[in-house]
């Protein structure tokens, strides 16, 4: 028998360190190869980890909770005979549902001519205590321990039972009594916060995962980069049409496309027509890097927090590729199933804070970038066409940019060029 000890290993590109969620073994349990062992949360997805050895567990290094270096011990596993279990393949854990076919039981220790057993329970389970082990996915246990949720009472709604991230928010607000006012969550760095009359009156939030990387990139940014904005109101009309009449169009069926779609297209049109727009300065070397390839990089809003993945080679999309990069990834976003590289490599960004009813925004540049978009709400508004005053559908744009490089000239042609792409689309 010999001691094999996990290290945590690198689940992205140049990570340092990452966040224990959930142990799914203990010390004693008997492991396979590639079974589940522990769900990590880097700054880009919570991954699974499965096990590289086969035996029993007789340590582990870490507590849920524990930020560990990459390096570092996790578990221990002494080898030894076991007795074979199915194995699952190593995922990146979303919010969804978990797809659990039978409830997971723990693997024994094989002895001299006898098979050890799992223990019965000593008591009978109390009502309403659901029977059998609790089923439900890593993200959903660790929401209920943040919320002081005891999983064994509730009654999972799921597919074949399973709990659900409803089931948790809708238990954890029968538990709480409200003493006055409306009992509405809200989300907030990554998680729900209760109401103003149902929460505690003093809430401490790690910064840890999403948060630790967003407020690591902002700050980085504003002390490093000086930056500068300019602003555009421009009468969006022509797009909306130009989009409702695609998607009345039978070619078109089941393609998404969005003003956002038409937005990525002009901003990456006007980065081919003024390449500079597209670089950002390399400190190590003391030079200004151009880059004549687009990784478009789009701010989404995730029940993680802020995450910005990327499109690699958006120049080179046609509206329709354009269309279903954007759904792919902002669905992969909301699931949360981004792999580190999706959250890696964005030259250019876009922030679209239309759909929460703003018209305008000034958003902090993206380090390693020279640029970033915003879009507001497109909505009908008084315009002036031909002296008249007629109904339009307007939007404002906004551009934030390096001002170490970019300057005001080309900031300005670089934000009339998306206008007039808006004005008028190309057919």
């Amino acid at each position: 028998m010999s001691d094999q000890v996990f290290l945590l290993p690198d689940v992205g590109e140049g990570l340092i360190e990452a966040d224990i969620v959930t142990w799914k073994v203990q010390v004693g349990d008997v492991v396979t190869l590639n079974q589940p062992l522990v769900d990590v949360e880097t700054a880009k997805a919570i991954v699974e980890l499965p096990s590289p050895f086969e035996g029993v567990v007789t340590a582990l290094h870490c507590a849920e909770g524990d930020t560990v270096a990459v390096d570092a011990p996790l578990i221990t596993i002494t080898s030894g005979e076991v007795v074979e279990a199915p194995r699952r393949e190593a995922v990146l854990i979303g919010f969804g549902v978990a797809e659990e076919s039978a409830p997971t039981s723990r693997r024994t220790r094989r002895t001299a001519g006898t098979t050890a057993t799992a223990p019965a329970a000593a008591t009978p389970p109390p009502a309403p205590r659901p029977s059998g082990p609790v089923r439900t996915s890593p993200p959903v246990r660790l929401l209920a321990k943040q919320l002081g949720v005891d999983l064994t009472t509730i009654r999972g709604t799921g597919r074949n039972g399973i709990i659900t991230r409803a089931d948790v928010e809708g238990q954890r607000r029968t538990d709480k009594k409200v003493t006055s006012g409306p009992d509405i969550p809200s989300a907030f760095v990554g998680r729900t916060l209760d109401s103003w009359n149902d929460g505690v009156a003093e809430e401490r939030i790690a910064i840890k995962g999403v948060l630790k990387t967003m407020a690591e990139a902002m700050t980085l940014s504003v002390r490093q980069s000086p930056q500068a904005a300019v602003w555009l109101r421009l009468d969006a009309t022509k797009t909306m049409e130009r989009l409702a009449e695609l998607k009345a169009d039978p070619a078109y069926a089941g393609i998404r496309l969005s003003p956002l779609t038409f937005v990525a297209m002009a901003f990456t049109d006007a980065a081919r027509h003024f390449p500079g727009i597209n670089s950002f300065i390399d400190e190590t070397t003391n030079e200004v890097v151009v880059r004549r390839r687009v990784n478009l990089g789009i701010a989404a809003a995730t029940p993680r927090g802020l995450v910005v993945p990327s499109i690699k080679g958006a120049d080179e999309l046609s509206l329709t590729g354009m269309a279903e990069a954007l759904t792919t990834l902002v669905e992969t976003a909301r699931a949360g199933t981004l792999t580190p590289s999706d959250m890696m490599g964005a030259t250019l960004t876009i922030t679209n804070v239309g759909p929460f009813g703003v018209d305008a925004a000034v958003p902090i540049l993206p380090p390693g970038t020279g640029a970033i978009l915003c879009v507001g709400q497109i909505a009908k508004a008084p315009w002036v066409v031909n002296d008249t005053v007629v109904v339009r559908q307007v939007v404002e744009i906004s551009m934030t940019f390096d001002h170490r490089q970019i300057d005001g000239a080309l900031a300005s042609a670089v934000l009339a060029h998306v206008g007039a792409y808006l004005r008028e689309p190309p057919v």
